[in-house]
């Protein structure tokens, strides 16, 4: 199945988290946070500005992404878990 996301919305797949802690203890899977990290692999055209045209969006596919930690909507694709979200509530874009 293949989502493309409509407007300034984007979809990403979450990174996943460490199964340790830095001190070596094992995480189990209840304790575990959603990570706020992730990968972005679908982006919609753009908003549409009051011209009519699409605004170029800021992030693209590939990009790793940081997210606020109640942002988009849970989607499930083909078994993994996804994001979609508004442009606007990206909140930076990690470069390595």
């Amino acid at each position: 199945m293949n989502v493309k996301p409509l407007y300034d919305r984007v979809l990403v797949q979450r990174v996943q988290s460490d199964e340790k802690s830095a001190g070596g203890i094992i995480i189990p899977e209840t304790a575990k946070e959603k990570p706020l990290e992730g990968i972005v692999r679908s982006v919609g055209p753009g908003k549409l500005t009051d011209s009519g045209e699409n605004a170029p969006m800021q992030v693209q596919e590939g990009d790793k992404i940081l997210f606020g930690k109640y942002s988009g909507t849970e989607i499930t694709i083909q078994g993994e878990e996804h994001l979609i979200l508004r442009e606007d509530e990206i909140l930076a874009v990690i470069e390595d």
